[in-house]
């Protein structure tokens, strides 16, 4: 038997059966099939939170996404339907056929806007081309969806640049400069959508450096945290391994499965309508306690002296060293970046339903053992430029 009901939460209208509770609305998310945009469109689906998702894909894409939707079906919820419409943020209405984009427009009410260039060592002309122009073209279409209940960006905590201290959540000030061209394209891309939230239903969501998922340490790729991991174990030979030089500053690293819920949470929650939501470890390990603590799980032994961080940033400024180590040159920056990041939002919305960031260090097992699963598989590695 199925029934249909109508919802005082969010207005919206919910239908009732044998198999659950399901919220009779369509949403669309782009960025599939990458990392975060899977794990979000599978967790949805876990969540009963829509009836259909519609995924934008690039056509160079399709047959990965097919792939991945027909993995995610073996979840048996047969209720809920994922359906590809190819498309590219970075032309006008996205590229999509007109018919489909006329049925978008009258059907959509949740978006997801996760389509971005993530690498840190990405050239300037592409990151703006994505990230930026993406976005710009991208919210054109969104002011066209008539039943818009929640438009939820994707930004990241480091459109902060090189600002210190204490960064909140309302803030949005550009900061002297960056430390790399995606970090100032993810600025710009925020920007725009900021002064959309007089007009739209926004919730922007600034996640931390994702790693894989805390309890199986799942990941697609070996980025972010991964390429100290990279040089780490490519250097784990070696009678000890030195700390790179001295640093007090914390590193904010979060796994995937926390900000899958949490985004999802903060997107279906009134409160979170206007507000920018920082998605990271409000408790923070040290740059040197994380980096003893993979040392230790990956080689046995502590970490011992110092490397000068300056003889490190010369080495992997040379090609054939950081390709043997396998990591970008962009990543040291971080290490020495002085900034704690306020989560006084996040925090209030997240505690209603009972979500909170998993520690780090006690989950780094995890995170090692799948990397040392998958260290030789090259599809999990970036390519090091």
């Amino acid at each position: 038997m199925i029934y249909y009901k109508e919802s005082s939460i969010e207005g919206s209208l919910f239908v009732y059966c044998k198999k659950g509770v399901y919220l009779l609305s369509s949403a669309l998310i782009t960025g599939f099939p990458g990392f975060l945009a899977r794990n979000i469109t599978k967790e949805l689906r876990q969540q009963h939170a829509y009836s259909k998702i519609y995924v934008l894909v690039l056509p160079s894409q399709i047959g990965l996404a097919e792939n991945m939707i027909a993995e995610i079906y073996q979840d048996q919820l047969h209720v809920q339907t994922i359906e590809i419409v190819e498309g590219d943020i970075t032309l006008p209405d996205a590229g999509i056929h007109p018919d489909t984009l006329e049925k978008l427009c009258n059907e959509i009410e949740y978006v997801w806007h996760l389509a971005a260039i993530y690498d840190l060592a990405v050239p300037k002309e592409i990151a703006w081309k994505v990230n930026v122009h993406g976005t710009e073209m991208f919210n054109r279409l969104v002011t066209q969806f008539k039943q818009l209940k929640r438009y939820t960006y994707f930004s990241t905590a480091y459109v902060a640049g090189l600002r210190e201290g204490r960064l909140l959540e309302t803030e949005l000030i550009r900061p002297v400069g960056f430390k790399n061209h995606y970090e100032e394209t993810k600025y710009e891309a925020e920007l725009l959508v900021e002064n959309l939230k007089e007009t739209l239903p926004i919730t922007i969501i600034r996640p931390g450096i994702v790693r894989g998922h805390s309890e199986t340490g799942v990941t697609i790729k070996f980025d972010g945290p991964y390429f100290f991991v990279n040089m780490i174990s490519n250097l784990r030979k070696l009678p000890f391994l030195p700390y790179l030089g001295k640093s007090t500053a914390c590193i904010n690293v979060v796994p995937s499965d926390y900000i899958t819920k949490a985004a999802i949470y903060c997107s279906l929650s009134n409160e979170a309508i206007g507000k920018t939501l920082h998605l990271t470890d409000p408790n923070p390990y040290p740059v040197e306690e994380v980096y003893r603590a993979f040392v230790k799980e990956v080689t046995g032994k502590f970490p011992k002296g110092r490397l000068p961080l300056p003889i490190a940033k010369t080495a992997v400024a040379l090609y054939p060293i950081r390709k043997f180590l396998q990591v970008e040159k962009e990543t040291l920056d971080y290490l020495t970046w002085n900034a704690t990041f306020d989560t006084t939002n996040a925090e209030t919305i997240l505690a209603k339903g009972s979500i909170t960031c998993p520690d780090f260090i006690q989950t780094i097992p995890a995170m090692i053992n799948f990397y040392n699963k998958h260290k030789h598989d090259s599809s999990f590695h970036i390519p090091i430029k």
